[in-house]
């Protein structure tokens, strides 16, 4: 019998994304053998040449005027992609998409992204008969999400149930299962282990994300981050930000014993768990990783959209809150080093990781659509 094969779809509009993706293609496959999966960046791989093009001016924008990407956010919040932009993403972007279904076979097909989901329903309009299931990567559901062919929306909290409901969506296609992340998230790991393997000191550490889009342009905080490096131990990852990497590294500020600069990892789990808070911009997928581990988190520069109702969702559970000023650095760090043994314990102990959170469900909702049970 031949395995069931699920196909999932994403954009390269920020990483997360894709991430989740691909978070879902390692899981599916690690709770059963009898899956086989596959992820496309869908414009990357179709039209490699203006894909490029496309993504670099969404970066752009998002970097250089945040502001107007946030009107542009909002103008459309409550609507779905019309027809005629439909029809022509699929023409300009996405010719050759029936093909490779047809070419795939999948059973399933998993969309992480707006814009693919939103060619697969033009094409399960025009007659394809797959099942397509729709993940939000974010706190937040924005109106092209929404399309009457998705037979499951995959949500990541009962917030986001209801703003589906409220735009119709039917209650027996939305399950609240959370973001996936990657099955490196599912599990603890041993700290004092962890900090030998990196050469760590067993002192209050934060870990500060982000840098991978150059989204830190403003280094004052960063500057301000060094008034501690007596006491604090900053981790502070620049992802594929080479420029900003080299440019820290060679600030007298920043060379010093308990500073570590770093690129692009893929132990981000790992260093999640030896660290004490995590210093981030509120994105979906970084936001449920420090979830999964139970890392406090402290926000800064949200990008108007998404990001705001991420940043929002986590501080009204108590997950984290917004930088506002040096201040609040300064309360969270002096915490830090005042309650260093307790917190130190607590985050040792996986029984104090966030139990609202189960990281398997989202893959296992999936499984359960293809009718394939979890390998034991």
């Amino acid at each position: 019998m031949r395995k069931k094969r699920v196909l999932l779809l994403s954009e390269g509009f920020g990483a997360g994304h894709t991430q989740a993706a691909q978070a879902l293609s390692v899981s599916l496959r690690m709770l059963s053998p009898d899956i086989q999966t596959r992820v496309l960046e869908l414009g990357s791989f179709l039209n490699p040449t203006l894909a490029p093009w496309i993504l670099t001016a969404y970066r752009k924008t998002v970097t250089t005027q945040p502001k107007l990407y946030g009107i542009m956010y909002r103008s459309q919040y409550k609507k779905s992609l019309n027809r005629f932009a439909q029809l022509a993403l699929h023409r300009i972007f996405y010719a050759q998409t029936a093909a490779v279904v047809h070419q795939l076979r999948p059973d399933a097909i998993v969309c992480t992204h707006p814009i693919p989901n939103a060619v697969i329903s033009r094409l399960k309009r025009a007659g394809l008969n797959v099942p397509l299931c729709t993940v939000i990567t974010d706190y937040d559901a924005h109106g092209t999400w929404v399309s009457s062919e998705v037979n499951k929306y995959l949500v990541s909290s009962s917030n986001v149930k209801d703003q589906l409901l409220k735009r119709g969506v039917l209650p027996e296609a939305i399950e609240v299962t959370g973001i996936p992340v990657h099955p490196n998230f599912w599990e603890p790991h041993n700290r004092e282990e962890l900090r030998s393997q990196f050469g760590l000191k067993a002192m209050p550490t934060v870990l500060v994300m982000g840098g991978g889009w150059g989204l830190m342009s403003t280094k004052e905080s960063l500057n301000h981050f060094t008034d501690w490096r007596e006491k604090i131990q900053l981790i502070i990852c620049l992802g594929s930000n080479d420029k900003a990497l080299a440019e820290l590294s060679h600030d007298e500020r920043f060379q010093h014993e308990n500073i570590r600069l770093m690129g692009f990892t893929r132990e981000v789990d790992k260093w999640m768990e030896v660290s004490d808070l995590l210093i981030t911009k509120p994105g979906g997928m970084t936001c449920t990783e420090g979830l999964s581990k139970g890392i406090p988190m402290l926000f800064y520069q949200p990008i108007p959209g998404q990001e705001e109702e991420n940043m929002d969702y986590f501080t009204q559970h108590g997950y984290g809150e917004p930088i506002k000023s040096e201040a609040t650095i300064d309360r969270w760090f002096q915490q830090l080093i005042d309650r260093y043994s307790d917190l130190s314990k607590a985050r040792s102990n996986p029984t104090s990781h966030n139990d609202a959170y189960h990281p398997a469900d989202c893959s296992q909702a999936i499984m359960e659509m293809l009718k394939v049970n979890v390998s034991s």
